[in-house]
């Protein structure tokens, strides 16, 4: 697994054209990121952020039956609200996609009513939270898919290892079924309605999750994708899955509230290096920069083992796209202030210190010692390890 008061009026939504029209060129984000820290105020878009840290991704498995949000997790994103920008952990576009334990969907209409206070306790605290919208494809199992559900990925290719389903405890990846080409226009249509469901439940936008060996990544990859029709074979077939379902979904909401994560050389869920990796990701960038969403964040996994994203790679990615870039993977406060400093980035995502600092944002910027997390409950039900970190007495600077 991976480590994801009313509701505020909406900006109107803009053409596409007007939103890239508004975005600073590179060369005037550099004059500007040369003022600026990871606690000054950044413009989303069309939202205003009051910090520059995001909230990443991360799994918590803390969803009650059916995928349905409840009022634990309104408590957890409340607790993290002083992020400038909340990502939700992982959530299923499709009962096909609900592949880990206790992870929450947004498909259908009760699992949209349950995100709703969740959004709102966020708002009500000043913050901004997008949904990141998830299907695991071929990382799941039988027994943690809803009735009906059923495990699709574009070739049946297993993933090696095991998984944890609450039935039958540690269980192998099952072979997957190849999907249809029916069925690959039906989870792009999946896509969009979860989108649609989340801004109905208040979210300021989605982050469509292309990363860690999921759906998404699964069709970018040779090796998850032995296809030989429209959706497979060339670098140009193999991202049309990620760049229709990114235009679908930015054409159904609105470009400026949707972004993507991206994690090239990663390793999770059994993914494997292929030699056109760097090619792949540039290509994808370009065809989603065109298609205009608000940003790309790119997640580098090597402070957890994997092989690492160049500098290279990162800084071409960097120019390749023309609006806001968030990096991700082992930040500390003085790596991401040199990020930002060197222009390497906009916003920088946290994840684990997020778990076990409810005011991380206020601890760095106080310099306050952070909680150590419990790994032990990172992914058990419940309250424990999840709401009840403390927040530290900060002494206000005078």
């Amino acid at each position: 697994m991976h480590l994801k008061g009313s509701v505020r009026s909406r900006p109107p939504r803009k053409h596409a054209g007007e939103f890239l029209h508004r975005q600073p060129t590179l060369s005037r984000r550099k004059s500007v990121m040369s003022e600026t820290s990871l606690f000054s105020p950044y413009a989303l878009g069309p939202f205003a952020l009051r910090n520059r840290m995001v909230m990443a991704p991360m799994t918590r498995s803390r969803a009650s039956a059916g995928g349905v949000p409840n009022v634990l997790m309104a408590e957890y994103y409340a607790q993290r609200a002083g992020a400038g920008l909340i990502v939700t952990e992982g959530v299923s576009p499709s009962p096909n996609g609900l592949g880990y334990a206790r992870i929450p969907g947004v498909w259908n209409a009760e699992q949209a009513a349950g995100w709703k206070p969740v959004a709102d306790a966020v708002h009500a605290r000043g913050g901004r939270i997008f949904m990141q919208l998830m299907h695991t494809g071929r990382v799941g199992h039988p027994a943690n898919l809803p009735e009906g559900g059923e495990l699709l990925a574009p070739s049946a290719v297993k993933a090696e290892g095991q998984i944890w389903t609450d039935a039958q405890a540690m269980q192998p990846h099952p072979v997957p079924r190849a999907m249809t080409d029916a069925e690959v226009r039906t989870a792009i249509g999946e896509f969009v309605t979860a989108a649609r469901n989340a801004i109905a439940a208040g979210f300021d936008g989605v982050e469509l999750h292309a990363a860690n060996g999921y759906l998404m990544e699964q069709f970018l990859s040779p090796h998850t994708n032995v296809r030989t029709d429209a959706w497979g074979g060339s670098v140009a077939n193999r991202i049309a899955f990620v760049v229709e379902t990114a235009r679908a979904t930015a054409a159904a909401i609105g470009g400026e509230r949707v972004g993507i994560r991206l994690s090239p050389h990663g390793v999770a869920s059994d993914m494997k290096p292929y030699p056109e990796i760097e090619e792949t990701c540039l290509a994808l960038v370009k065809a989603l920069g065109a298609a205009g969403l608000a940003y790309v964040h790119v997640v580098d996994h090597s402070a957890m083992g994997a092989p690492a994203v160049s500098e290279t790679l990162k800084l071409a990615m960097r120019k390749a796209w023309p609006r806001t870039f968030i990096l991700a993977g082992g930040f500390d406060r003085a790596g991401a202030e040199a990020a930002l400093a060197g222009n390497r980035g906009d916003l920088v995502a946290f994840g684990r210190p997020f778990i076990s600092n409810p005011d991380l944002v206020s601890r760095l910027e106080k310099g306050v010692e952070l909680n150590a997390p419990d790994f032990a409950t990172f992914y058990t039900p419940g309250a424990q390890g999840y709401t009840d970190y403390p927040a530290a007495a900060l002494q206000s600077s005078s």
